[in-house]
């Protein structure tokens, strides 16, 4: 059974480059690494706030590669709440509905460093929800530090928007979200990797509560998330196995990634269910952006 990466970044133009200085990895770069990793098909996430990149990509440029390569791509839109008149008043839901009638599956990955609950997110959240499309966040620390949209610790501010929008599906990301898997991050260490035994903290007591809390696993966070302690981690599967979603964020051209022989290694050993297998790595990617031709 070959995987569904929910989190990719390519560009059509060779040698944009992100923050870090890296030359963003080209699409017949990512079908050679997908072939390795035994993944079928990923969804492109365009990087369009200033924030986290150097090249600001467009939902165009998006679209115009999952068209170009349709056998290895789906496409996201995104939106920087900051668009159109910078207010928390500005309507994107006629902007959402031509990119979702265009193919766009999803809204990401948001890494404006804006507050989450602040009135330019929640604005865009309502207009999300009212268009029924998954959003993908990459969640930051603090202002000014790093790119991402705000949060403090223990998620309170994600945890008002899950409650203001029950039917807006969100799927967190990145070390200040995986990190509240346990109890033990601090405001030292929660933009950091944190290791150790997990004792169940803050994204397990939202998952809990909240069924449209969903969880990207791609990425060195993710995969320490799971990695870790995977003894917590096979009952973190087992518990919420219907709301993981296998990614990569792949950026740069032959990335180590770990999370796929992790899964794979976990299957081979009887750790996690070959129905969980399947859910996170495949079918839970189907059944959430609804990818009838995948059936």
């Amino acid at each position: 059974m070959k995987k569904i990466d929910v989190h990719i970044h390519s560009s059509m133009w060779n040698g944009a480059k992100l923050h870090s200085g890296c030359i963003l990895v080209q699409p017949e770069e990512i079908k050679e690494s997908y072939t390795e990793l035994g993944i079928d098909k990923g969804f492109l996430l365009p990087l369009i706030s200033p924030e986290a990149h150097y090249c600001i990509q467009t939902n165009e440029e998006m679209e115009y590669l999952a068209n170009k390569y349709s056998d290895t791509f789906y496409w996201f839109c995104n939106i920087d709440p900051r668009m159109g008149q910078n207010s928390p008043a500005t309507d994107f839901s006629e902007l959402l509905l031509d990119y979702k009638s265009r193919g766009a599956i999803g809204v990401g990955e948001l890494t404006a460093n804006i507050y989450a609950d602040a009135p330019l997110m929640d604005n865009l959240f309502y207009h999300c929800a009212q268009c029924d499309m998954p959003v993908t966040i990459h969640f930051a620390c603090g202002k000014g530090e790093e790119y991402g949209i705000i949060d403090d610790l223990g998620l309170p501010r994600l945890e008002k928007m899950l409650k203001k929008y029950p039917n807006l599906t969100i799927m967190g990301h990145s070390q200040c979200f995986w990190n509240e898997i346990g109890d033990n991050v601090t405001e030292e260490n929660r933009g950091d990797y944190v290791t150790g035994k997990v004792n169940a903290g803050r994204v397990v007591e939202l998952m809990r509560h909240y069924p449209n809390l969903y969880c990207d696993l791609s990425a060195g966070s993710g995969y320490n998330a799971m990695s870790r302690d995977s003894d917590f981690a096979y009952r973190f599967i087992e518990e919420f196995s219907d709301r993981l979603m296998f990614g990569t964020d792949i950026c740069r051209a032959h990335q180590e990634t770990y999370l796929s022989d992790w899964l794979d290694a976990s299957l081979e050993k009887g750790c996690i269910s070959e129905e969980n297998y399947r859910k996170i790595c495949r079918e839970n990617a189907i059944r959430l952006f609804k990818l009838k031709d995948e059936i």
